[in-house]
């Protein structure tokens, strides 16, 4: 019998083909009670997404019948090949408006032309997507900022309810009207306003509310969508000037085939990253999300890959873009789903619900359709982390900030990139300035043996950097040790606590190495203590552990602080004003005219000699 056939291939082999399909990690697990959970996850989803694929539709320029055909499509293929359990892909509200923004300048909304250059659009971001996945990027999505999120979905809320106003308010608003312009023609044209199609609208999304807030389980904007479906009939709005959606095809998403054309690509193609990288951004945002409650490992690279197969699969079968939902995502959870076989029933009772109401939507107002949107706009504004970005940190309000402007004034794409770049300036503007803490010795017998203080002695400053020291963070770090000597009259000796450096590359040997010889040719010196092996390794490695001393790198803080006082001058202390006294910083609580002499010559106090352990009494 051959190897193989007696197992001994058989792991790999396994794990190979979960890499390849990775929906066969969790296929065992399916059984009869995980199939009825799945299911009835499924049919509260499939419920609840049809108002808004209609809605998003709408919201992206397409006929409603796209907005359902991306639900049905997209969070299959994203289910089988991505890493959550609980995620739900389809469309959504800031890719919708981010589709229409990009695509409504090139073409008609609504026309052959539009539908065809959006599959387009869908096929690039997937393209991307894929790539990113592939290439194992799923981590550079942790470098954009939770403040660029909340100000671009801010900003693309209230751009949202300004597309919407034209159908809540029965006026005529130019197509391409910026934010600004589009509500002056609001204002201008307020004596206009058809006040049939206003109170459609205006019920539709009261009733709207009253489920969000009484029955949240229940599927509110179905309810409110016949609602406002009844109110039109029944104050006649088809011969008032409320215009109706139309009916809907009763078919399944049918295949389509995106524009290869190399013009269209050429166009397409910069806005496609944009599409790609919010959704990436949704993506996997929503999915650790909701994985920090199911306590479920995320692989970003692998979510990377099932989003990017869903839109490249769904842009020909007549989807436009898509990514996690957190509405569905979230209520997937809350029910009870335990597969990604949810999203697959969901898909299906979808297809089957379109097939049946198709025809009704004939009697759908625009109107009903744009106070749903105007709710759905609502929610997208996250008001309790804007209030918390702005209590927290100024950097952050100004990244949220400058993101919302964008959106609103600029491209969204660009808002996009902008957000984006403005996320890494800030990493990189921290990762360049670590924290360096002034330290002094605990004067109480509890507590952490040092503690951060204002005080510094005249001999010796102790500081610990928090963070790398690297090629971007040593000029920082090179401008404060030589700023330490600038409110003094003479050089002072500098003890470098490095439990917190996690990473020294050449520039930053380079610099201690200089540092050392520095402060040494000034009488003074530089010393390291709780360095990291792997610090240390590369220091010896660069040559900078020689220039530097093995005589001051210590093991410890401790064994640093007595060998450096033993070792200084400490003649000057006479001339501070808390010497001898409690304010002290190093703790000398007698003299230093008293001090007693050591065998190298030098002064050292017998209050310095209880940092000093008892093997180190006996070394000079």
């Amino acid at each position: 019998m051959s190897r193989y056939h007696q197992g001994e291939y058989t792991p790999v082999t396994r794990s190979w083909w979960r890499r390849i399909f990775p929906f066969l990690r969790w296929w065992n697990f399916i059984g009869w009670d995980t199939l009825r959970a799945d299911f009835l996850a499924g049919l509260t989803g499939a419920v609840l997404v049809l108002p808004q694929g209609v809605a998003f539709a709408m919201i992206a320029g397409l006929p409603p019948e796209y907005g359902l055909y991306t639900a049905i499509v997209t969070p299959i293929v994203a289910a089988l090949f991505g890493s959550s359990l609980h995620l739900i892909s389809g469309p959504t509200t800031a890719i919708s408006i981010v589709v229409f923004t990009t695509v409504s300048p090139l073409a008609e909304p609504g026309s052959a032309a539009y539908i065809q250059a959006v599959l387009t659009l869908t096929c690039l971001a997937g393209i991307y997507q894929l790539a990113f996945g592939l290439a194992r990027l799923g981590a550079l999505v942790n470098f954009v900022s939770h403040s660029v999120v909340v100000g671009f979905t801010t900003g693309a809320a209230i751009l949202i309810a300004t597309s919407q106003m034209k159908h809540v308010l029965g006026i005529v608003i130019p197509r391409g009207h910026s934010f600004l312009n589009a509500w002056l023609e609001v204002i201008r044209q307020a004596t206009q306003i058809n006040p049939y199609v206003l109170v459609v609208a205006a019920l539709t999304l009261a009733a709207a509310i009253f489920f969000r807030i009484t029955l949240p389980r229940w599927p509110g904007m179905l309810f409110a969508m016949l609602i406002g479906s009844l109110v039109c009939l029944f104050i006649g709005g088809d011969h008032h000037g409320v215009p109706l959606i139309g009916q809907m095809p009763a078919r399944l998403p049918p295949p389509s085939l995106p524009d290869f054309s190399f013009e269209t690509i050429q166009v397409l193609a910069p806005k496609a990253l944009a599409v790609a990288l919010l959704g990436l951004i949704e993506a996997l945002s929503i999915g650790r999300s909701i994985a920090s409650r199911s306590r479920q490992p995320i692989d970003g690279n692998q979510e990377f890959i099932g989003q990017g197969l869903s839109n490249i699969v769904g842009s020909f079968f007549s989807s436009y873009a898509g990514s996690g939902s957190f509405t569905r995502s979230g209520m997937n959870y809350q029910i009870g789903a335990i597969t990604p076989l949810s999203a697959v029933f969901s898909a299906g009772l979808l297809a089957l619900l379109l097939l049946l109401i198709a025809p009704l939507t004939a009697y759908l107002p625009i109107a009903a359709m744009g106070g749903i949107i105007l709710l759905v706009a609502y929610n997208l504004i996250d008001l309790n982390h804007v209030r918390t970005i702005v209590r927290t940190s100024g950097e952050e309000t100004a990244v949220m900030l400058a993101t919302f402007l964008a959106t609103l004034f600029l491209d969204l794409e660009f808002a996009i990139y902008a957000g984006v770049l403005l996320s890494l300036i800030l990493y990189l503007n921290r990762t360049a300035h670590p924290r360096i803490a002034n330290l002094a010795p605990n004067p109480e017998p509890t507590g952490p043996p040092l503690i951060e203080t204002d005080k510094e002695c005249s001999n010796l400053k102790i500081i610990r950097i928090d963070g790398p020291l690297f090629f971007g963070s040593v000029n920082h770090v090179d401008e404060f040790l030589h700023n330490i000597d600038k409110r003094l009259t003479h050089k002072r000796h500098v003890l470098i606590v490095g439990c917190g450096i996690n990473l020294v590359d050449v520039a930053g040997a380079e610099m201690l190495s200089r540092e050392a010889q520095r402060r040494r040719a000034q009488r003074g010196s530089l010393s390291l203590c709780e360095i990291k092996p792997e610090i240390r390794d590369v220091l010896t490695r660069s040559g900078a552990m020689k220039i530097i001393g093995a005589e001051h790198v210590f093991t410890t803080h401790r064994e640093a602080i007595a060998r450096l006082m033993a070792r200084i001058d400490t003649s000057r202390c006479h001339q501070c004003k808390d010497a001898g006294s409690t304010r002290c910083p190093m703790g000398l609580r007698e003299d230093p005219e008293q001090a007693v002499r050591t065998d190298t010559g030098q002064s050292v106090t017998m209050e310095e000699n209880r940092f000093h352990g008892s093997s180190d009494q006996s070394t000079p």
